[in-house]
């Protein structure tokens, strides 16, 4: 029987796995055992569903692999070329879709082997001299994330352009800052995306951090002791690609700090998007109505033909908490085991995979909507005039003037009590009033009342600032370009 299903999503993988079921009548393994596998325990015990995804790098892998053993005398050069030419071909096949999985045979690395065998004869049994699937899997894993952070890195930084564009085109935009999600402050909305531009840059940072710690080979630990062969670990990472070489081969087949690690760099980025979400939720209702979302980028609703739904911002605020499960999901998986490899260690791919997965379409679908936003000036101006925004300029404008920074702090709040209960902005204040209040007021003072002004006076490096955020931006483009 031959069924099909789909494992991963289709963004990023439309390749459908064909399993089977057949029968077989002795595993690769088998030659301690008298009975064969219970079916419950084949489908139980059985990774080929989602370790399958692996299986460039196990090529990729075993090819070294092969290599290495040839150069090293312990298996002849004409068995290594068959070997070679044997898992290419294989390659082809998985490429085409014309590969049969078999659950029987576990896991992508007996697939392989046994397809390989299948292909070349006996020969491709001298594959697996000097190595365990325990050194195999941490290799295919390590070579995976590789692969991924580099692709995760490259979203990053378009990510980054995405904001660097929107607010280069937005910097005269200005907006209440906030504090207590209450009216703070005025800035201008580029300062507010370079916020995020921030975030990301420290993403990026811990991306390229971390993989110094996945650029480590196993290969070459076997089961947990090493081998005994004359094998060359050097020659095999040079292949690979890899900078250092395990130390311990116990650690490096039990090991999975470094997928954990990923998984917690990949919540932070979640948790920056979850809060860059949540600030499109609020300013694209219809009680802020600070920002439009391009009509693409939403979605309505079954019963109320007004609606129009930020779903995007709201499932990336929801897929939050998933990649935070799957970090959960290893640490706990880890937490207890004794050295070295255990089976449970099997449970790590799938979060591992759902975090990848998750994250490439949280980032390609935000780089997309990011640039379909557009920020509605005149709300976001009115929200500035209501809000007292330039209070604190009324106490910096005392404090100048000569009076203590918490005395002048206590005059501006009682004007903004008394324009409160007027009904009036800070601007529309008399002078004569505002002599009630201190006699250092003079006609000076309405120049403070700006939010324009306001903005620009934060000169202070990292400000908001025109002239900062002016700065700010060449440096950031020299990096990622305009």
């Amino acid at each position: 029987m031959i069924f099909q299903y789909s494992i991963t999503p289709v963004l990023h993988y439309s390749m459908i796995l064909r399993v089977s079921h057949k029968h077989m009548k002795k595993k690769l393994w088998g030659g301690r055992f008298s009975g064969s596998t219970d079916n419950l325990v084949e489908k139980f015990t059985a990774s080929i569903p989602f370790d399958y995804r692996l299986y460039k790098q196990d090529i990729r892998g075993s090819i070294a692999h092969a290599t290495m053993l040839a150069k090293c005398g312990i298996i002849s050069k004409t068995d290594s070329k068959k070997i070679v030419a044997g898992l290419k071909a294989i390659e082809k096949e998985i490429d085409a879709g014309d590969f049969e999985f078999s659950i029987e045979l576990e896991d992508i690395h007996m697939n392989i082997e046994k397809r390989l065998m299948d292909k070349v004869g006996p020969v491709g049994g001298k594959l697996h001299t000097s190595r365990s699937r325990n050194d195999q899997v941490a290799l295919d894993i390590r070579l995976y994330l590789k692969d991924e952070i580099q692709h995760i890195s490259n979203l990053l930084a378009d990510t980054i352009r995405a904001f660097l564009a929107l607010a280069r085109e937005n910097i005269d935009v200005l907006m209440p800052g906030y504090t207590h999600l209450q009216r703070a402050q005025p800035v201008r909305f580029a300062h507010h995306m370079l916020a995020y531009v921030e975030m990301f840059k420290r993403d990026e940072e811990r991306l390229y951090d971390l993989l110094k710690r996945v650029d480590v080979m196993p290969l070459g630990s076997a089961a947990l002791a090493g081998s005994a062969y004359p094998i060359d670990r050097k020659y095999c990472a040079q292949l690979l690609g890899f900078k250092a070489i395990s130390k311990n081969s116990m650690d490096a087949v039990s090991d999975r700090d470094f997928a954990i690690e990923f998984c917690s760099v990949a919540s932070m980025i979640m948790m920056h998007f979850s809060r860059f979400s949540e600030e499109i939720v609020l300013w694209s209702s219809q009680e802020f109505r600070f920002i439009k979302i391009a009509d693409s980028f939403c979605t309505g609703s079954s019963i109320m033909p007004q609606k129009k739904n930020p779903d995007v911002a709201e499932l990336v605020r929801g897929k939050t908490g998933r990649v935070y499960g799957n970090l959960v999901s290893l640490l706990t998986l880890m937490k207890s085991l004794p050295l070295a490899y255990n089976r449970d260690m099997q449970e790590d791919k799938e979060p591992l995979f759902d975090t990848v997965d998750t994250i490439k379409d949280v980032l390609s679908i935000n780089i997309a909507m990011i640039n379909n936003i557009k920020p509605e000036k005149e709300n976001l101006e009115k929200a500035l005039r209501l809000g007292y925004t330039t209070a604190t300029e009324m106490a910096d404008y005392l404090a100048g003037k000569g009076m203590p920074f918490r005395e002048a702090h206590e005059v501006a709040g009682k004007a903004v009590s008394y324009c409160e209960k007027k009904g009036i902005g800070l601007e529309e204040l008399s002078l004569e009033k505002l002599r009630d209040l201190s006699a250092l007021f003079n006609k000076d003072v309405y120049k403070v009342f700006g939010v324009k002004q306001a903005a620009d006076r934060k000169t202070s490096f990292g400000g908001t600032a025109k002239r900062e955020i002016k700065k700010r931006l060449v440096e950031l483009e020299r990096t990622y370009g305009k």
